[in-house]
């Protein structure tokens, strides 16, 4: 053993990178709530959007047998406007040889204007109760009806009944409602019709507190003395007949513009309006019948009393016959229309995920696939009994250990290596330790005897600095570098180098393992290690394009890496940066996944979220600076043009996306298909479970890990994806992100006691 004067690795100019990338650390908590926020946003967008499109139905639900005990009969005899002025209840009939036409459900963009254009035809009004969520996806629908003279009413804004439905959440169906159609027209309206209601004397004890509650508010409640019965589609002779009232009859009027498929609807209107006509009746609007009763018994025309700041006694725009809108003003005109613009984004962001998900979810599954095929090719090609590199490799190596305050792990590395079947020499580089890291490998190696062990001692420069120093000062043409904290397999050096038999080969990937796999963050990085990074490495061997060898255990030909400069300071990712200057410098990189190091994986969420996003980052960067590789030419442009798209688009594009699929799983079982949505999810969940058993089957893993796998999805997933979009965050807002050390405990021993 030999102690090496202390040496300064030398620093490199940062990078154009680097210095785009340079801002304030204190930045990075605000990146880490934005993140959370986009996601946030996303999902509110999505839930926006969901709760919009809520199914609305006919009207049939409505209640048999219920007591009507707390009703007044004059309510339950009376006509079909019920209004509360004065306090009292009083309703209002609709006068003979008067049809008060009204429909439900709308506004709808295939059927709503087809029943405009036959009301304008034939020149009649008509009262349209709507539904608000479907006033903020169609404004322009609602404003051309008010425009042409027709009236509106509110029908809640997603089509529920009220009966059952909390005060807080009634003043919320009505209010929602209130804004879509100020956004919309510019109004607000005082009518309301209740989803699932009929005729007066259907009123119970369930839906009168709500009418009484929403006439107090300046609400009149409108129902049906006809009902058309449309959208049970019994043929357009029928719902002409149906909508008929008796004799000479005035009747309040039902028929549906939306709810479902409305084309007998369409092809009876006009027949009905012309039967009408031909009887002497004429069309009014639910306001219009007011003002007849109010002039009939000698009162001043004014229409129903107002609601929500408006004002009583007239209307907007033509008269009477629009009496209950009240022109929109003030905060609730603003907020009416950030409402639509809201729905606006949803509508656009909604259906444009959906086909980017779509377009993600075939990539993903066409990358499980791709990997299992090339996985299983890799395997059967180095596992025949013919299969060799060439003349086995018995030369000695250089193992260079850049160390920083590794006192906890240190020892288990170095007695790890002491049990090498491989000849090494060990250069332990201590870069500029405070807790005694060389005295303690000094003293490891005088009690194992290590006669094979050099201790270079230098200023703290970093990782980078110290394997450069390390390699400087290598004795062997092969140096293998790892991590202080990782402990070797007795043959993992000698499987190790056995690919450099081969002149291409310019550096080996070995087979890194999570050793302190029995903790639920151990056993969940241990998944992910051995399927998504070994498997994955078996995949960029075949396509010769592989994009990182892992710190922990990697091996290089001397003069390859001295030829590319050695390790840069220029990325966070220094592994992922050397790998790809050994193919841009016409090297062939290779994975041996006989060669098996331990390493000790982060112990809490914290270090977890420091290690990758790190990782994310400087991978980042690795790309970035090497993007020339794209029109390069050889290896270099294969690379380019092979392995950086991989990454970028299965390391980057599809993770930071992958969230989503989380959410619009929970969007389809709340607004869609619970069951559909729960199925193809467990599909997807499936189908990983057979990429993760295949995988622990080719490294010879126990297969009781896999029982972690459906909480690694829920909980472990979602942590990554957030840590990717930090990372792209503070690649696009332009900040520094340091290298930060993670607490060792030394737990992972030599392999003969590592957990497995």
């Amino acid at each position: 053993m030999s102690t090496t004067t202390p040496s300064r690795g030398r620093r490199r100019a940062p990078s154009r990178l680097g210095r785009a990338a340079g801002r304030a650390a204190a930045l990075q908590k605000p990146r880490v709530l934005l993140a959370g926020l986009l996601l946030l946003a996303l999902t509110s967008v999505m839930l926006l959007d969901g709760y919009l499109r809520a199914e609305v139905g006919g009207d049939e639900r409505v209640r048999d047998g219920a007591s009507s005990s707390k009703v007044p009969d004059k309510i339950l005899d009376g006509g079909p406007i019920v209004s509360f002025r004065g306090g009292s209840a009083r309703s209002v009939s609709v006068p003979d040889k008067t049809i008060a036409l009204t429909f439900d459900d709308g506004p709808n963009p295939t059927y709503t204007p087809k029943v405009l254009e036959i009301l304008e035809k034939y020149d009649v009004p008509a009262t349209f109760f709507v539904v608000g969520s479907m006033v903020s996806r169609y404004p322009g629908i609602v404003k051309d009806m008010v425009e042409q003279g027709n009236e509106v009413g509110i029908h809640t804004f997603t089509h529920v009944d009220l009966s059952y439905q909390s005060d807080a959440r009634v003043n919320r169906e009505m209010q929602q409602t209130q804004l879509a159609l100020a956004g919309a027209a510019g109004i607000t309206t005082t009518l309301f019709r209740a989803p699932y209601s009929s005729e007066t004397d259907a009123i119970d004890n369930y839906s009168w507190p709500v009418y009484e509650k929403l006439g107090e508010d300046g609400y009149t409640s409108v129902f049906v003395d006809t009902d058309s019965d449309d959208w049970k589609k019994p043929g357009v002779s029928k719902i002409v007949k149906w909508a008929t009232p008796d004799g000479d009859d005035g009747a309040s009027v039902l028929f549906h513009d939306a709810g479902g498929e409305r084309s007998q609807t369409m092809k009876a209107l006009p027949e009905y309006i012309a039967k009408m006509k031909a009887k002497g009746y004429t069309f009014t609007t639910i306001s219009g019948v007011i003002e007849k009763e109010q002039s009939a018994n000698g009162q001043q025309a004014g229409g129903p009393a107002a609601a929500n700041g408006g004002q009583p006694g007239g209307g907007t725009g033509v008269g009477n016959l629009q009496a209950a809108h009240r022109e929109a003003g003030g905060a609730t005109l603003y907020e009416g229309k950030a409402l639509l613009a809201a729905v606006a984004v949803a509508e656009y962001a909604v259906p444009t995920l959906s086909v980017g998900l779509m377009v993600v979810g075939v990539a993903v599954m066409g990358r499980f696939g791709m990997m299992l095929i090339l996985a299983r090719r890799h395997y059967r090609q180095r596992n025949k009994r013919r299969f060799s590199w060439g003349p086995t490799v018995t030369r000695p190596v250089s193992v260079i250990v850049p160390a920083y305050n590794e006192k906890e792990c240190i020892a288990n590395t170095l007695r790890s290596l002491a049990r090498s079947t491989h000849p090494i020499e060990i250069i332990v580089v201590d870069d500029g330790s405070t807790d005694g890291t060389s005295e303690i490998s000094r003293n490891a190696a005088h009690e194992l005897g290590m006669t094979n062990v050099r201790v270079i001692r230098q200023e703290n420069a970093g990782k980078p600095a110290a394997l450069n120093n390390g390699v400087r000062n290598s004795s062997y043409d092969i140096v293998i570098m790892m991590d202080g904290d990782t402990v070797f397999e007795p043959d993992a050096v000698h499987q190790l180098v056995q690919p450099f038999a081969d002149p291409e080969v310019g550096a080996v990937a070995g087979n890194a393992k999570v050793g302190n796999r029995d903790t639920i963050i151990g056993a969940w990085q241990h998944i992910e290690y051995v399927m998504g990074f070994n498997l994955d490495r078996r995949m960029y061997d075949l396509l010769r394009c592989m994009p990182t060898i892992p710190g922990a255990i990697g091996a290089f030909r001397r003069e390859a890496v001295l030829e590319v400069g050695g390790m840069s300071e220029d990325t966070l990712a220094e592994d992922t940066d050397i790998t790809i200057a050994m193919h841009r410098a016409g090297r062939r990189v290779v994975y041996q996944e006989h060669a098996k190091a331990w390493t000790e994986a982060p112990g809490s969420l914290k270090q977890l979220w420091s290690q990758r996003y790190r990782w994310s980052y400087g991978t980042m960067q690795a790309l970035w600076k090497h993007r020339r590789s794209l029109t390069d030419k050889g290896p270099s442009g294969r690379f380019g043009r092979v392995g950086m798209p991989l990454v970028v688009i299965f390391q980057i594009v599809t993770p930071v996306f992958a969230p989503l699929i989380d959410v619009f799983t929970a969007y389809s079982m709340i607004f869609i298909d619970f069951q559909a949505a729960l199925l193809a999810w467990l599909a997807v969940l499936a189908v990983q479970l057979v990429c993760a058993a295949y995988a622990f089957r080719l490294d010879k893993e126990k297969y009781r890990y896999l029982l972690m796998m459906p909480l690694q999805q829920l909980a472990y997933r979602q942590m990554m994806y957030l840590v990717l979009i930090h990372s792209c965050i503070t690649a696009l807002t332009g900040g520094r992100l340091r290298w930060q050390k993670l607490k060792r405990t030394g737990e992972v021993g030599t392999p003969a006691g590592a957990s497995r």
